[in-house]
């Protein structure tokens, strides 16, 4: 995901990553050096600590619970 990402960065205008795990922190990190990451989405409440450093762009799963069931 990472490399892929980075090969087409200029493809798209804005990202939504969806994890808890600090293994992403390098694209997380890229993405708001290049103004493209829109929201960080963490499926954990435990996140890693590493991504603490982009909490305004965090967004607990949780908080989409409603829009996201299937009714």
């Amino acid at each position: 995901m990472v490399l892929h990402t980075m090969i087409n960065i200029h493809k798209f205008d804005n990202a939504v990553i969806i994890t808890s795990d600090g293994d992403f922190y390098c694209l997380v990190e890229y993405l708001v050096n290049k103004s493209k990451l829109q929201k960080l989405i963490t499926t954990n409440p435990k996140y890693s600590s590493l991504l603490k450093k982009y909490a305004e762009y965090i967004l607990p799963i949780d908080k989409l619970k409603g829009s996201l069931q299937k009714k």
